[in-house]
């Protein structure tokens, strides 16, 4: 699908993505099965960020713009918040790692703009 997305494709982006994160932290915080009940929220959450991406392909977001987003903040997040709530360390490499990430992302969702003005021309 070539139609350029509208705003409605972004909420539910995002919701995508808050799921995913919450389901991966949460597959950390199960510790294997020592702590099961965080499997449901695993479980949950990555249905629903899978559902929620379908959404956002259904209302005109490009697939790779929509999966390159998604799983680029969701590392980012991820890689900042298991910091945060686990006391996992992110070394010089892997800080430089998240930042070619973010610019990948900005130039992905920037090439998509672009390249629909070509188009249009």
């Amino acid at each position: 699908m070539t139609a350029r997305p509208g705003p409605s494709a972004w909420p539910p982006l995002l919701i995508a993505i808050a799921l995913e994160v919450s389901a991966t932290l949460s597959l950390r915080a199960a510790e294997g099965f020592t702590h099961p009940l965080w499997l449901i929220v695993v479980v949950l959450g990555y249905i629903g960020s899978l559902w929620l991406l379908s959404v956002v392909l259904d209302r005109g977001m490009a697939v790779g713009v929509a999966y390159g987003i998604w799983s680029a903040i969701g590392v980012v997040l991820t890689a900042v918040l298991g910091t945060a709530l686990f006391g996992e360390v992110l070394g010089p490499v892997q800080i430089v790692g998240v930042g070619v990430i973010v610019i990948g992302v900005l130039l992905v969702e920037l090439g998509s703009h672009e390249r629909k003005t070509e188009v249009a021309s």
